[in-house]
């Protein structure tokens, strides 16, 4: 028989507009997967303790005028998270928040309790004509902020490369929100992007007030990081954005975004995420999955190119993904390259 039989016996497969119909064996499985996670999960990050840190350093409101004010002042405040962790024997935490301490870095904010948060700026913010946004997915904390650091730093590098002469350009790293746990029940769920869109939409006002209406502002998002973008995206004052390695923004089309930003959308040759079911499943009142494709033609992206990057290479200096992110911060779209 046809697909529409096959689909009518619930056996699965591809709906009309490119997400996924789960068949019996991957409702069971998901579900106890989900249930296996709500349980286990939780009780083994009971048992960690959780590591001191100081309430984050009160600023005054951000501008051009009080950037470096509020530099020092979360420069300071890592500093002393530093010393906090290293008294409470975590050496790992220690290292990481020195490193945040340091004279040349730029942190816009910076809180060290929990799972850590920091918004760093690398450029010369106040200056900028074209600012990038980068927006994390899953397993980014402090613990592991090293390799998100090293993304922003080779966009950074990459924008330096391709600006054109007399182009200013500064890229955000921000992580500003916990982000779910690769193996646990919120990466399938919108439930951490909900709680983290007002906060993405607070620095997008607090760089508005930096640097004034005329820059560029791009969001780059990552993963479970296009979630939080896709919830923060209405009405939104950014003129670009990009997602790559996306399991889904929780919207059927890029019109549901409701944003006037151009959207774009990429996915690498080795990403594991072609894998992933593009679903909505209502399990117990809960919307399980992020529904339809980004790169696929029934959700209206702007497709380009990323090369044969996997999941956590589409930064990667030299690759294909970085140069066209790089077009795209920059304005060239036209030089945008497609597959």
């Amino acid at each position: 028989m046809g697909s529409a039989s096959k689909y009518r016996r619930g056996d699965g497969g591809r709906r009309p507009d490119g997400r996924w119909r789960p068949d019996g064996r991957w409702r069971r499985a998901g579900l106890a997967a989900l249930i296996t996670g709500a349980v286990v999960l939780p009780l083994s990050a009971a048992v960690r303790p959780e590591t001191p840190a100081p309430a984050p350093a009160s600023l005054a409101p951000l501008s051009a005028s009080t950037l470096d004010e509020a530099y020092a002042a979360n420069r300071v405040n890592a500093a002393e998270a530093a010393r906090m962790a290293a008294a409470h024997h975590d050496p790992d935490r220690a290292a990481t928040e020195r490193r945040l301490a340091a004279p040349a870095r730029h942190l816009l904010r910076f809180d060290g309790r929990g799972s850590g948060r920091v918004t760093e700026v690398l450029g010369d913010l106040a200056r900028a004509d074209r600012v990038a946004v980068l927006v994390p997915g899953s397993d980014t904390s402090l613990d592991t902020y090293g390799r998100f650091h090293a993304a922003a730093a080779a966009l950074h590098r990459q924008l330096a490369r391709q600006a054109p002469a007399g182009t200013r350009t500064a890229v955000v790293a921000w992580l500003g929100y916990e982000t779910p746990g690769t193996v646990s029940t919120t990466v399938t769920t919108t439930g951490r992007a909900e709680q983290a869109a007002p906060h993405l939409r607070a620095l997008v006002t607090d760089l508005r007030a930096i640097t004034g209406d005329g820059p560029r502002i791009s969001l780059l998002c990552h993963s479970y990081g296009s979630v939080v973008c896709g919830r923060s995206a209405a009405g939104l004052a950014v003129d670009d954005i990009a997602l790559v390695g996306s399991p889904g923004t929780g919207a059927d089309t890029a019109a549901d975004l409701h944003t006037r930003a151009r959207v774009w959308a990429a996915r690498g040759g080795d990403d594991w995420v072609e894998n992933v079911p593009h679903l909505d499943l209502d399990l117990f009142g809960t919307t399980v999955g992020f529904g339809t494709d980004p790169v696929s033609p029934a959700f209206g992206a702007r497709a380009f190119a990323a090369g044969d990057v996997g999941h956590s290479e589409y930064f990667s200096p030299g690759s294909t993904s970085l140069t066209n992110l790089a077009r795209i911060v920059l304005g060239e779209t036209k030089a945008v390259t497609h597959d």
